[in-house]
């Protein structure tokens, strides 16, 4: 991601206005032309002219029936995260050195503040493609990612395009500590249509075997989810931590899904040299599906990018979700 030194000597000016545009570049995140933009690390820096490589989204306006996603934030040094209850799915993946991070889809209702935010990845693109035109808000991405996600069918929000929108909060350090007004971005929750994932939700299918507790591994994170008969949800635990908000509430999703996917390298890597995973969410494979204390076995399918993804049973009987915050956590097909 970084820019590639300059050969020829430059004045003590000069310098200093190079390492301005190479910290811009390599946060990945960029604003309105000119204007002094959050770099994603805590940091504002000026914005540079606009390259054909690295020209920024552009702005859109939020459609009425569209969800909102966020992509959060999911070290330790980021928790305990904010209105991440609120969400009605959030997806669980895994990005580089083996470690997990979360995108959080809002449609029924919208918390004062969500976060920390954190910058986006190739693959989300793919994910969003299931939803029509969402807004997805995140602190930046590498440069050369960004005009992928200006030709995406979705409104891309980063620090700096709406005033207030997002704020850097003084409990945790830098980059662990940006958060966003859902409320800047656009009014009211647009309702559960926005949902157009290709979800269900009713009655439990037939069958299943009793399970109590699931555990998804990452090289470096973990989930686990223990069920709960008194209050009828799953209790995540995170890198064996149970998983609270910072208002002090626990991380209780009505469903889990573990989807089994296919996880491969993609042309991008982080400041550190890592590569970045690719979670591929269109095709088809299985699924595990907890509710009610259960689990059922499952078919994922997803034909094409703007498809929902359907889960079914091995006959072709839908698979129902129970109603509440669904957890899609996205493992590694063997």
């Amino acid at each position: 991601m970084g820019q590639r030194a300059r050969t020829r000597r430059v004045t003590t000016t000069a310098a200093l206005l190079a390492a301005t545009v190479t910290v811009t570049l390599a946060a990945g995140c960029a604003g309105g032309p000119h204007t002094p933009v959050d770099d994603g690390r805590g940091r504002t820096v000026g914005t540079p002219a606009a390259t054909p490589s690295d020209t920024p989204p552009p702005r859109r306006t939020a459609a009425a029936s569209a969800p909102l996603a966020v992509k959060i934030d999911n070290v330790r040094a980021a928790r305990p995260q904010t209105g991440l209850r609120a969400a009605d799915v959030v997806y669980a993946e895994q990005v580089e050195g083996g470690l997990s991070r979360l995108m959080a889809v809002f449609a029924t209702k919208l918390p004062k503040v969500v976060g920390p935010v954190r910058s986006a990845r190739e693959s989300d693109l793919e994910l969003l493609r299931q939803y029509d035109r969402p807004t997805l808000a995140f602190s930046g991405a590498q440069h050369k990612l960004l005009p992928l996600i200006g030709q995406a069918p979705l409104r891309p929000e980063q620090p700096g395009n709406v005033e207030g929108a997002f704020f850097r909060g003084a409990d945790k350090a830098a980059p662990h500590n940006l958060f966003l007004r859902p409320a800047r971005l656009m009014p009211t929750a647009p309702t559960a249509t926005a949902l157009t994932n290709g979800f269900r939700f009713g009655a439990a299918p037939a069958g299943g075997t009793p399970q109590t507790s699931r555990t998804v591994r990452y090289p470096s994170a973990s989930f686990t989810f223990d069920w709960s008969a008194d209050r009828r949800r799953w209790l995540l635990s995170t890198d064996g931590a149970p998983t609270l908000t910072s208002e002090g509430q626990r991380v209780t999703p009505a469903t889990v899904v573990v989807q089994y996917v296919k996880v491969r390298a993609s042309r991008f890597h982080d400041f550190l040299g890592n590569t970045t995973p690719y979670t591929e969410t269109v095709g088809s494979g299985t699924a595990d599906v907890l509710r009610d204390g259960r689990m059922y076995e499952a078919r994922w399918k997803r034909a094409k990018p703007a498809d929902g993804t359907d889960f079914t049973t091995a006959d072709g009987q839908p698979v129902n979700f129970a109603e509440g915050q669904v957890w899609v956590v996205f493992a590694q097909a063997s």
